[in-house]
């Protein structure tokens, strides 16, 4: 068995969750012993399509003539593409149908978490969905005091001094304007929030609160990942009030790091972690900076523990077992059936 990755304008994507997403296909799949392709004019047994750009769609539609089996991965849904670009309310018009229009001509569709299955399978397109977590390597995460030196050193951390981090693209869907709102009322903690998106794509409101964010705020844009895996051994938490995820892979990059989590209560961690247990959720800034003051006041080490095992539960061994499952059932069923 051999199948293809394709990823649409990879050099565009490699610094957002998508670009993970192939680095973690490829670990995951070497693991499983999987043979591989990038290159979708090699020969191949599966397509796992990742990206939904015209060359994307091309390409479906040339394999759907040559009966070569399709896989859509589903990073995306209506729900997150909602509240996060400039002019998405008018991007949506083409993004709704394109996305429909992948998920409907897939024979097989692979989306990360249970909550993002669900929705999809609210579309009623009459593709069969399933959830397998686009996984984390935890080894990479491993305590390392030369990159939590780098991090100190490069944001003049001082001897004590209390940090709490977000990562992600400035986008109001992720939470940003609340990360600030926090922060404001926390002065004496120093914010830091990794991510870029170029100014034409940001919303105008989202620049606006850029502008004018608290002086404890730092926003160093897209950065070298051994600093943030600095920062996520040492800052107090990851504070990432996203209004809207298909997994977030941060929150499992955090988790991996044995560092507490600050997340939303959104439905897409209902099913797997819990508040107290695992993580720390709340509904609104006055519960984020309730729980915020009691991850700094606590003994976190349980929480993170029980974290700790929710990652080991999603490593990239296991979900190139998965994977390896789904491949194997979706080649037997499309032999068995005529042409989609």
């Amino acid at each position: 068995m051999k199948v293809l990755l394709y990823f649409e304008k990879e050099e565009k994507i490699k610094k957002s969750g998508i670009g993970r997403a192939l680095r973690h296909q490829i670990a995951a799949l070497t693991s499983a012993g999987i043979e591989y392709t990038l290159d979708p004019k090699d020969t191949y047994d599966i397509a796992h399509v990742n990206t939904y750009f015209p060359a994307s769609k091309r390409l479906v539609k040339k394999l759907k003539k040559k009966h070569i089996p399709v896989i859509v991965h589903g990073h995306s849904t209506k729900e997150d593409f909602m509240n996060s670009f400039r002019l998405w309310k008018v991007m949506k018009l083409w993004f709704y149908p394109n996305l429909m229009w992948f998920y409907k001509n897939a024979d097989f569709i692979i989306t990360p978490t249970l909550y993002s299955k669900n929705l999809i399978d609210s579309y009623n397109l009459g593709t069969e969905v399933i959830y397998v977590s686009n996984g984390i390597s935890p080894e990479e995460y491993a305590y390392d005091e030369k990159k939590i030196n780098e991090f100190k050193e490069f944001f003049h951390i001082k001897e004590g001094e209390k940090v709490v981090i977000g990562i992600g693209f400035p986008f109001n869907r992720k939470g940003i304007k609340d990360f600030f709102a926090v922060a404001k009322e926390r002065p004496n903690v120093k914010f830091i929030w990794f991510g870029f998106l170029q100014r034409i794509l940001t919303q105008p409101n989202v620049l606006k609160a850029i502008k004018n964010r608290p002086s404890n705020v730092i926003m160093p844009g897209y950065i070298d990942n051994a600093i943030i895996k600095g920062a996520l051994r040492y800052a107090e938490c990851l504070f990432f009030p996203s209004y809207e995820e298909t997994e977030g892979i941060v929150v499992l990059e955090a988790l991996a790091s044995n560092c507490p989590v600050l997340i939303r209560d959104i439905g897409v961690y209902a099913d797997w972690l819990e508040d107290g247990r695992d993580c720390y959720k709340g509904k609104n800034n006055e519960e984020f900076l309730e729980k915020l003051d009691k991850i700094m006041t606590s003994d976190n080490s349980k929480i993170v523990a029980n974290g700790y095992k929710l990652v080991e539960e999603r490593t990239l061994e296991k979900v190139g077992q998965e994977l390896k499952v789904a491949y194997t059932n979706l080649l037997e069923k499309f032999n068995k059936k005529p042409a989609k």
